[in-house]
């Protein structure tokens, strides 16, 4: 679908509006920074749910009830438009409890299959919506060129063609075919966010909120500068928001990284020039967490730089007060231009427009209970299962067909935290049983019954392998969850206590087979020589009992790998890895035609 035209509708309303109600539109505040009855107040445009920022109880019912809360509010206020309510769905409604979760986007850039993920999108629209948020800040169409970046996962691959294909596929199933759209999708993060440089990453130190972050020290590529030419911009971080703009996405978040040194928040080339005018998006750009305090220790300086740039929508997240109050100064004293203002005011009304709030047609809301449902649950199983690739098959291990007996190790082999990876209930998600779920020890149960046995053996503790043998032994090896910089490592090597693991496993059994939960390529080292088969799951989501189906044949690898998976270590001050020989290139999968 394409965004209308600007009705009468729009004008009419943004002629009524008093200054502090155009900047309350623009302005996007935390659920846990405002009430409901502050947003009737000051007409706030937007509240979001950042990563992790759930109810009590986080159940569907809980979050119909908070997102009804600030909707109904903002209905309140003088002029009654309804407020946007955002949230992460980036691999489902990943933030609530029984929602469905999909796998990661890297997983479905595997597969490669478009229908697939516009049906993951229908399904995210419907899950997102019965808690009643109809804006999710996806989809992600980074085009990842180092794996060492924590959001490698979040990107489909390194083929531009790809990205955009799955892109526009995403968009198409959250917005909808119909003349209003279901829910609202936002292109992220605008531009180059995958190009960045390792150890370019520098934090704001004037914000608190970027000390505490940056007092970790994983912080080496997310937020770095993407020092590339306009060329290389052009042909592979363009092509996905060229395709994802003509589909009519609403909404495009900018990126906290830099173009060659110069924030892309406040780079107005790239947002105005670049984005709104070449490209002819007519939707509206909102910041992403707290980066507009990054461009200037002078938080007037910092807004009035980002929102000449071209950001439409601030994303606060915390301080509304300040930032209201700052506009409202700089308009006043003719730093920020009202037509600039009333530009951002009219795109964000625009969108509410197609979106059937300013006049009422809005869509009606499923009921919360259509969270985690069957048939949601079904293309979750078959998504991970489309997704994993056989990497390696030396001595066709595979499939387990007439097995006696097989043993089953790894922590990530019963354990849903785990085969969700990042962005999971949590911001960065964490290990156990934080969703309903299936995992692979469930599939293999199903399929082997009694010729399966669980070890229990994991990287922390191989004292179960002490009395054990058997004909074929599958171990899941993984990354802990993470998500953004908090992602960003110096090694992709296999860490030693589950290299351990392996070696362990292969002197109990004849053949080893092993399987890899990941949000990227990782170096295997001495695993991947005890290991006869290899097949890389990514992150799988909630229905990750899908994976034993390609183990036993029962289903037939599809998935190829959609990026270059390096064979050694890159040195800290090296290019990404992809400037040396990979081990495997984009595109393999053993013994897969075509």
């Amino acid at each position: 679908m394409t965004l209308p035209t600007v009705t009468s509708r729009v004008d009419d309303l943004l002629a009524r509006m008093t200054l502090e109600e155009r900047i309350g539109q623009i302005t996007q505040v935390d659920r846990t920074a405002i009430t409901p009855e502050e947003v009737a107040e000051y007409a706030i445009g937007s509240v979001l749910s950042g990563g992790g920022g759930n109810p009590e109880p986080n159940t569907p019912t809980a979050w119909r009830a908070m997102v009804d809360s600030y909707v109904e509010a903002s209905r309140r206020s003088r002029l009654g438009v309804p407020l946007l309510y955002g949230t992460d769905a980036v691999h489902g409604h990943n933030n609530v409890v029984g929602a469905t979760i999909f796998p990661h986007n890297i997983g479905l850039g595997a597969a490669g299959d478009p229908a697939l993920v516009r049906a993951i999108g229908r399904a995210t629209a419907i899950e997102t919506a019965a808690t009643g948020a109809r804006w999710t800040f996806a989809p992600t169409v980074a085009v990842p060129q180092d794996p060492r970046w924590g959001r490698t996962y979040e990107g489909y691959g390194q083929d531009p063609a790809l990205v955009a294909r799955l892109g526009t596929a995403l968009v198409d199933g959250l917005q909808g075919d119909a003349e209003v759209i279901d829910v609202l999708a936002c292109a992220k993060h605008f531009i180059a966010d995958g190009a960045t440089t390792y150890g370019t990453t520098g934090g704001a130190q004037w914000v608190e909120w970027w000390q505490r972050s940056y007092s970790i020290p994983n912080w080496r590529i997310d937020q770095g500068d993407a020092r590339i030419d306009e060329a290389t911009l052009r042909s592979v971080h363009l092509p996905a928001y060229h395709e994802v703009v003509g589909r009519g996405v609403g909404s495009v978040m900018a990126s906290y990284s830099s173009w060659n040194g110069v924030k892309v928040h406040g780079h107005r080339w790239l947002l105005t020039e670049l984005l709104k005018g070449e490209l002819g998006f007519e939707g509206f750009v909102v910041s992403d967490y707290v980066a507009v305090d990054q461009l200037s220790p002078d938080y007037r300086e910092a807004v009035v730089t980002a929102l000449e740039a071209g950001v439409d929508m601030v994303m606060v997240p915390f301080d509304h007060t300040r930032f209201r109050e700052t506009v409202r100064e700089v308009v006043l004293a003719g730093e920020l231009s009202e037509e600039r203002l009333n530009d951002a005011v009219r795109r964000i009304l625009r969108v509410k427009d197609a979106m059937g709030l300013l006049d009422g047609q809005e869509p009606a809301l499923p009921h919360p209970s259509v969270l985690g449902a069957s048939d949601h649950r079904a293309l979750a199983r078959r998504a991970a299962l489309a997704g994993a690739v056989l990497l390696a098959d030396a001595h066709d291990v595979l499939p387990l067909t007439g097995t006696p007996n097989v043993l089953l190790a790894g922590a990530a082999a019963d354990d849903v935290g785990l085969a969700c990876g990042g962005w999971t209930i949590e911001w960065s998600g964490r290990r156990g049983a934080i969703t309903p779920g299936r995992t692979l020890a469930d599939g293999l149960r199903d399929h082997l019954g009694g010729s399966l046995a669980v070890t229990g053996a994991t990287a922390e503790d191989l004292s179960p392998l002490d009395q054990m043998a058997a004909e074929v032994g599958v171990v899941t090896v993984h990354e802990e969850p993470y998500a953004e910089g908090m992602g960003d490592t110096a090694t992709l090597v296999l860490d030693a206590a589950q290299q351990a693991l392996v070696a362990r496993v292969a002197e109990v059994v004849d053949r080893v087979i092993l399987v890899v939960y990941a949000g990227r390529p990782l170096v295997l080292g001495p695993a991947l020589d005890h290991a006869d088969a290899v097949v890389v799951a990514w992150l799988p989501g909630s229905e990750a009992d899908g994976l034993a189906d390609l183990l036993v044949g029962a289903a037939p690898f599809r998935g190829r790998l959609p990026v270059d998976w390096p064979a050694a270590d890159p040195a800290p001050d090296a290019g990404p890895p992809q400037d040396q020989a990979p081990r495997w290139r984009r595109g393999h999968a053993h013994g897969v035609a075509g």
